[in-house]
């Protein structure tokens, strides 16, 4: 593990973005998309097609300050998870170092992700409380691989998401600086994610594999079910009603979500957590 978190810091020390100079936050920001259209909860669905181009364009802005939102949340917890894992490791060693420095990106993705959903939209999103709750739980217990899995899991869904918006130049300047800030940075902490999972599968039985692969699981549910909820619907002035069972039944998402997370789906079998029970709940979520 020293070796990839030594490489890991080399690339950091080479390729760190600071969010608060690289980005003019005084820019006027335009009318553009917040997301690639074709990643809206409704695109594809017979109220997508009712919706003039510029609600269109307002609701992927919500949409994609939602999903911002629950990024920082998300990052809040892996921080956490994070420190508490490396609380007693030599701070010389480079996996210390390392994990350090990916808590110093996070905390600047979180402040990025906050001033940009500000310059975006009114008003701001929380994620619901109960997966605050459960998330307040899951960072005060989950560890080893139960921990950087979830972790993983996380990141890759909103870096699918997000290599395809920071390419479109249909989508607002801000959010595609901020997508392409956060895709690069992101990519190392994939690496260091996918290396500690497997450092602590080694040797886990079959039973700890499976509670591992459930808890790893609802987290991506929860994850994934609160990125886009019924209040931003309502916000743009939408039938929020309407507007959640159109989502909620929305093949083409869904298909994007399992097309693009195919490469998470097949690590994960080949570590050994996607067991039966794990496997039900991913395509509940529509992630398989």
């Amino acid at each position: 593990m020293d070796r990839t978190a030594e490489r890991l810091l080399g690339s950091a020390e080479r390729l760190s973005r600071d969010p608060e100079t690289e980005i003019d936050w005084d820019a006027p920001v335009g009318d553009g998309y917040g997301m690639s259209p074709e990643w809206s909860t409704l695109y594809g669905t017979p109220y997508w097609d009712e919706l003039t181009e510029a609600q269109q364009r307002e609701l992927t802005r919500h949409e994609a300050a939602s999903v911002a939102t629950t990024g920082i949340w998300f990052e809040l917890i892996l921080q956490q998870l994070i420190l508490r894992d490396v609380y007693d490791k030599p701070a010389r060693s480079a996996e210390f170092q390392w994990a350090l420095t990916e808590i110093a990106d996070e905390c600047r993705h979180s402040i990025m992700f906050a001033r940009a959903t500000e310059r975006m939209v009114e008003p701001a999103y929380r994620p619901p409380l109960l997966a605050r709750e459960l998330g307040r739980a899951f960072k005060a217990i989950a560890s080893g691989e139960s921990a950087y899995a979830a972790i993983l899991v996380a990141e890759e869904v909103l870096d699918v998401m997000q290599r395809d918006w920071m390419r479109d130049r249909r989508v607002e300047p801000l959010v595609r600086t901020v997508n392409h800030i956060h895709v690069v940075e992101e990519s190392r902490h994939m690496v260091f994610a996918r290396e500690e999972t497997r450092e602590r599968l080694a040797g886990a039985g079959r039973g700890r594999r499976w509670v591992s692969a459930l808890v790893i699981a609802i987290a991506a549910d929860m994850i994934v079910s609160s990125m886009v909820g019924r209040q931003v619907y309502a916000n743009v002035g939408l039938d929020a009603d309407r507007a959640v069972r159109e989502a909620r039944h929305n093949e083409h998402h869904r298909s994007l979500l399992r097309t693009s997370c195919a490469n998470l789906m097949d690590f994960l079998g080949s570590v050994g957590l996607l067991t039966p029970a794990a496997a039900r709940v991913y395509r509940r979520t529509g992630l398989l």
